[in-house]
């Protein structure tokens, strides 16, 4: 008998984030499982509500050679056989392992540039994100408990007490947030060598309760594409595109990302990604407020990170459909600042209005968001 918690999950992805139907058809993507109990338990859910399953498992390493060495006809190939069968499901769950984080930091910007053009912006950023019922989550192993810096039993624990949440509630919680963000217009974010000033004026405001993604607890919006300015230091470590950054650090002006450096990893690597992958990786995409109250720490894993109970995130690249400010692009990298005192605090306002100090929220009616 399966451990109750996946079962717990596996109603959570079926009944609450896809709202899988009769006669619909699901595509479970597994990535590097070591367990498939819960690709089994959603096979077994989506039958049950009379839906059709899809299957694939993939291996990283495979997926790495595969960009590593491919042609610009391969990887068009490769895109347009993935899109046809996206375009024939009506939700899909993404079920990742990745027993290396890093597996793709050797892998040539150039085919990089290849695999983001001619797959995953047409199959993921301009079908599956526009089109699908979809959501994306890892599964617990012994190198992501390694990332957290804890035990495999005691990972299990934490994932499981993070990812297994009364996601109706949460999205009840987080509805006074959502109404204090359509109703501002300006924004203006300080903290350690962070002076940040931008419009969310116009852009409308998203909640996320484990609809896309789990876990969950992320309230997101966009700047109006050119009115960011000042500066930022992200305190959170980062990983894209294979590669891990620590302590990026931008200047914008107009909207634009003018300076770009970083205190760990590669910072020609990190400029070259914001300022020549196309137009729009120079401009910010995203703004969201991360309230996961179980989430404290992070881990270089940006599903988790970018829900941290008291941080935020700043998105160079693509902005979403439901918050849409213009800005298009194959780059979409979440960068996180934590403001909780251990990470040196900070403020965030709305029309010169604190709404958070240090983490922690002012307005009553959004403490319950506050971390544990």
């Amino acid at each position: 008998m399966p451990d109750p918690r996946w079962e717990a999950l596996a109603d959570i992805l079926i009944g609450h984030s896809t709202k899988l139907k009769a006669g619909e058809t699901l595509l479970v993507e597994c990535f590097d499982l070591e367990d498939s109990t819960l690709p089994r338990l959603l096979v077994k859910k989506a039958a049950q509500k009379g839906a059709n399953c899809l299957v694939e498992t993939k291996d990283t390493r495979v997926v790495r050679e595969l960009i590593k060495q491919g042609s610009e006809a391969q990887m068009k190939l490769w895109g347009e056989y993935e899109l046809h069968r996206m375009e024939s499901v009506q939700a899909y769950i993404a079920l990742r392992g990745a027993r290396n984080i890093s597996e793709m930091s050797d892998v040539p910007n150039d085919k990089l540039n290849l695999y983001n053009t001619h797959y995953l912006k047409p199959v993921h950023f301009d079908r599956r994100i526009k089109h699908t019922k979809w959501c994306v989550l890892r599964l617990p192993n012994a190198s992501m408990a390694q990332q957290a810096g804890m035990s495999t039993e005691a990972f299990e624990d934490f994932y499981f007490e993070v990812c297994n949440l009364d996601y109706p509630k949460l999205a009840k919680a987080l509805e006074p947030l959502v109404a204090r963000m359509d109703a501002a217009k300006d924004v203006h974010i300080l903290g350690p060598e962070t002076d940040l000033r931008f419009s969310i004026d116009g852009i409308p405001t998203i909640p996320c309760s484990g609809e896309m993604n789990i876990p969950d607890g992320e309230v997101f919006t966009a700047p109006v594409k050119d009115s960011v300015e000042g500066t930022i230091r992200f305190n959170t470590p980062t990983i894209y595109q294979g590669t891990s950054f620590d302590g990026i650090k931008l200047t914008l002006t107009q909207g634009k990302i003018i300076e770009a450096d970083c205190s760990g990893g590669d910072a020609k690597k990190l400029r070259r990604i914001l300022f020549e992958t196309d137009e729009g990786s120079s401009y910010i995409g995203e703004w969201s407020i991360g309230c996961n109250p179980r989430i404290l720490q992070p881990m270089r894993d940006i599903l988790f990170d970018e829900k941290i109970g008291g941080s935020f995130h700043f998105t160079p690249g693509n902005a979403y459909d439901e918050a849409d400010n213009g800005n298009r692009s194959k780059v979409h990298w979440d960068m996180v600042q934590i403001q909780r005192p251990d990470y040196g605090g900070g403020t965030i306002a709305f029309d010169g209005e604190i709404i958070r100090i240090d983490g922690k929220f002012v307005p009553e009616d959004l403490k319950v968001l506050d971390p544990d």
